[in-house]
């Protein structure tokens, strides 16, 4: 890969000494829409992701390219000009990270070229724009020998979609990409950061992405709404509950304080994830225990929830998981990421896996109109040098 990645560099900005990057994606394997109700989440990294490659340059200016956008080019800026601007596209998101951490105190002198190569499809839900955040900033520490802590870089990736960006997300994306490790899922509590990591052993299983090729688009999706129900539904529950968050909840006190909640959709809404946080702690028991089955059992129960509680499927990946879970050494699947399209993923017995594709997606192809795509990743180690 890095004979590749020179070649791309060279041909966009000549021959330089050069340092080698990957930052992952990252799949939930459960604990979706969790994040900013203070519940737990369980991502892990994964083989799928953006490869770096820079160099430093000698003026101020950033030249950032990327080879899944060959069309746009070369998109430059200088380091005293870190605004959001819109015909900068995909690029905000590096501009945003070297913004914050100056603002932050890294004493960034010089400019940098930077190639971008990811293998993430674009809108799947797989978190390529926290993988080019944390990409960004680990080649940022690296080149420019920065203090910060892997967690101080999880930070600013969110900041740089709250506050550059203006997407209302929680920590989990940039936490799995910056903190993950080989074969080890994080089990994170989003309220006070606290982790665990937990292996992931699948023995004869492996986890198979499916990718319905709807984009999703989280700025323009129904996420931000979906949070204000969950905050509402809080508020009516805070009138006699000493609760900060959705998540601080077990299903007997919040069954037995739904009388609070004056409105049947912020009732369901806050009952996923209340639901949701409790199987993601089950999740997590199953898996230390090695218990693949009840592990199968909570991604569909996560699924259920979210298509009917939560309401964030759709047509595409309700079929892509219809599909999957009749299927033959199948254990369980879900949909996976913020819904609205993007990716889901199922454990499917290894043996089985080819089969499984060739049949649901052309089960997906009948009823929708078009092909899913399907990969097979591993759980990989958190951004850092190309090794």
């Amino acid at each position: 890969m890095k004979t590749e990645l020179q070649a791309m560099f060279e041909k966009q900005f000549g021959k330089e000494q050069l340092t080698y990057y990957f930052s992952p994606g990252r799949i939930n394997l459960i604990g979706e829409h969790t994040d900013y109700n203070g519940g737990h989440v369980f991502p892990s990294a994964i083989s799928l992701g953006t490869y770096g490659v820079a160099a430093k340059r000698q003026d101020r200016k950033i030249c950032l390219y990327s080879e899944n956008f060959k069309e746009t080019g070369t998109i430059t800026f200088s380091l005293d000009t870190l605004e959001y601007e819109v015909k900068d596209k995909w690029a905000n998101y590096p501009k945003g990270v070297i913004r914050y951490l100056i603002e932050a105190g890294a004493n960034i002198t010089t400019g940098l070229d930077i190639l971008f190569y990811g293998t993430i499809p674009n809108g799947a839900g797989l978190s390529s724009s926290a993988s080019i955040e944390l990409l960004t900033a680990v080649i940022l520490k690296d080149l420019f020998q920065l203090k910060n802590s892997m967690l101080d870089l999880v930070k600013i990736g969110k900041k740089v979609e709250n506050e550059f960006i203006h997407v209302n997300s929680g920590i989990m994306d940039q936490f799995a990409i910056g903190m993950g490790k080989k074969d080890k899922a994080i089990l994170l509590d989003c309220a006070t950061l606290e982790y665990e990591l937990v292996p992931v052993e699948l023995g004869a299983y492996c986890i198979v992405i499916m990718n319905t090729n709807k984009r999703r688009e989280l700025s323009d999706s129904k996420y931000n709404e979906r949070r204000a129900e969950c905050e509402r539904a809080l508020e009516q529950l805070q009138k006699e509950l000493a609760i900060s968050a959705l998540g601080e909840l077990d299903e007997l006190t919040f069954e037995a304080n739904k009388k609070l909640i004056d409105n049947e959709v912020l009732y369901r809404r806050a009952r996923h994830a209340v639901t949701e946080n409790q199987r993601t702690l089950q999740a997590k028991d199953a898996l230390t225990k090695g218990d693949l089955v009840t592990f199968g059992k909570l991604l569909n129960a996560s699924h259920t929830s979210l298509k009917e509680d939560y309401e964030v499927t759709g047509i595409e990946l309700d079929t892509l998981v219809a599909a999957a879970q009749k299927q033959a050494g199948v254990l369980g699947a879900r949909m996976t990421g913020a819904g609205f399209g993007g990716c889901s993923i199922a454990l499917v017995k290894t043996q089985n896996a080819a089969e499984f594709i060739k049949k649901v997606g052309s089960e997906y192809q009948a009823q929708i109109g078009y092909s899913a795509d399907f990969y097979t990743a591993t759980i990989h180690e958190g951004a850092g040098i190309l090794n």
